[in-house]
This record gives C-alpha cells, structure tokens and sequence, in this order.
C-alpha cells in the first residue's frame, strides 16, 4: 500500500514484551508489518520510566532507521521527571524520530507518580519547547476518558492539549462508530480541528474478549456481545467473526471520511495482515 495514494491513513500499535524471547519475536513481527507499508507503527511503553529508552525508544529506532518505517515512541506524562523528558527527547531525535505521542498514562498501583507533569498538556507544551519540530500526537477517548465527570469536560481538557501543540489525534479503541462520530462532532463544536484517527481493535479469541470485558469501559452493541456469546467455544469461527467485525467497522468509518485508522495489533502480524488485505482498496482508492 502506498500511503502517498491515499487519504486515509493505515497505522499500527505494538508493545514492548516483558521478555528476551518475546522481543526477538516482535522484531520479527515488525518485519512482517514493514511489507504493509503502513504510514506509521507506535510503540506504547509500560509507564516505567527506567525501561522507556530500552524498549520503546529502542523498537521506535528499530522502525525508523532499519525498517525504514516512521515511528512513534509514547511516554506517560505521570511517571516522567522533567530531567528524563530532556534526555528521551534527545535520544530520539538523534535517532531521526520525528514523532512522539504524550499521554498521562495510567496510574500504577504501588509506583508513585511524578509531579512535573501532572496533565498530558503540560508534557506537550514542555516537548513542544524542548523539540519545535517533533509532531506530537495525543490521545483521545470516543467515551470519554474515565477520570472525566463527563463529556463536555473531557472535551475542554483535549481541547486545552490540542492547543499546547499536538498535531493529530489518536482514539481508544471503540466498538460502536456512532460513539465516534457523536465525539467527532463535539470536537468540531470545540475548534478542535486536527486529525482524529480512530483506534481499532479486532478480537480475535476468547480470552481477549474476556479481558476487554472485564477492563473496559467501551460500550458493546448487541451485534458485538452476539458475536462473542455464539462462538465462545469455536475459536476458529470467534476469531473469523471478530476480524469480519473490525473489517465492516472500518469500511463504515472510511465511508464516512475518518482520517485514519489506527490497527492496535495486539503485536500480531497475521491479524494486521489479514485486516490490510480486506480493507487496502479503500486506503488506495478513496
């Protein structure tokens, strides 16, 4: 796929693993995703500042300078000391990175947040300072973030980030479109302006599907909870089913002039793969 055809944007998320064994495998993973060419692949990074530089600013490396794939390193803005900022920023523009996302990150049980940066804005307008130059993404919740009392007040607060320098926009994942959409208008009602990609997540097995249930705040259409209570116990028809769903939610969202889709992988090729297959004519020919 070749993004200078297109309007919308295909990009990908992957995480750093935990383990040796598990990285070498992502190495390989990334790999396979550089043959989809996407317009960029992020790299989230566990909120622990120690291990920020060695893997998400590593891989993000990996991406931009060997895989010659734009990259998009994280950093938390809770566990972030304005000394460590300076520095990971220096790093990565040494490594031609030219892309950052700042987020607050979520809070850790047992691990004490930094002061410096209290709100995801007050990291943007640092880096903004530090790096004039870097485009800064931001992060951005169709259902409004969990900490917000609301919509309109979640909406103030990433209007207040958007205006201390971020470029473009990146969603939570989301199961219902029409969630997307009544958040888009509310952005456009507040000068919010930028691009906005929408996050997707396919399901692609019962305990994924488990674990979203449990943790997420996402609302789940009746279509969707159907999916995962006819096929709990066909993992092969579940994770046909899921694909098939993310496919029609990004065809209706393209349909309907979303900037971009943003793949959140799961750090799995072959289900990046089998979405680009299915959904690459409207990336090239919209």
């Amino acid at each position: 796929m070749s993004t200078s055809q297109s309007n919308v944007s295909l990009s990908f998320e992957v995480f750093p693993p935990n383990s040796h064994v598990a990285t070498k495998k992502l190495f390989g993973t990334l790999q396979e995703l550089q043959d989809l060419q996407p317009h960029f692949i992020s790299v989230t990074c566990s909120n622990r500042e120690s291990r920020i530089e060695e893997t998400t600013v590593r891989i993000a490396d990996y991406l931009q300078n060997d895989l010659r794939i734009p990259s998009i390193a994280h950093l938390p803005a809770s566990y972030l000391s304005k000394e460590q900022v300076t520095a990971i920023i220096s790093k990565i523009e040494k490594a031609g990175i030219k892309r950052v996302l700042a987020l607050r990150g979520d809070y850790l049980d047992g691990v004490e947040a930094k002061t410096d940066f209290v709100y995801a804005n007050d990291l943007v307008h640092y880096i903004k300072t530090l790096a004039p130059n870097l485009e800064i993404f931001g992060a951005c919740y169709p259902e409004v973030h969990p900490d917000s009392e609301n919509r309109v007040t979640d909406i103030k607060h990433l209007k207040k980030k958007v205006d201390a320098g971020c470029n473009q926009l990146i969603s939570q994942l989301f199961f219902d479109n029409n969630m997307f959409y009544q958040f888009k208008e509310g952005c456009e009602l507040a000068e919010i302006n930028v691009p906005i990609l929408a996050g997707i997540m396919p399901i692609v097995n019962r305990q994924q599907a488990l674990r979203l249930i449990k943790v997420s705040d996402s609302h789940l259409p009746k279509k969707f909870l159907a999916i995962l209570e006819k096929y709990e116990h066909n993992p092969i028809a579940l994770r046909d089913a899921g694909l098939a769903y993310a496919i029609d939610q990004i065809v209706d969202l393209v349909t309907q002039g979303v900037a971009g889709i943003h793949l959140y992988t799961m750090n799995q090729a072959e289900t990046a793969r089998h979405i680009h297959g299915a959904t690459e004519s409207l990336f090239l020919n919209n």
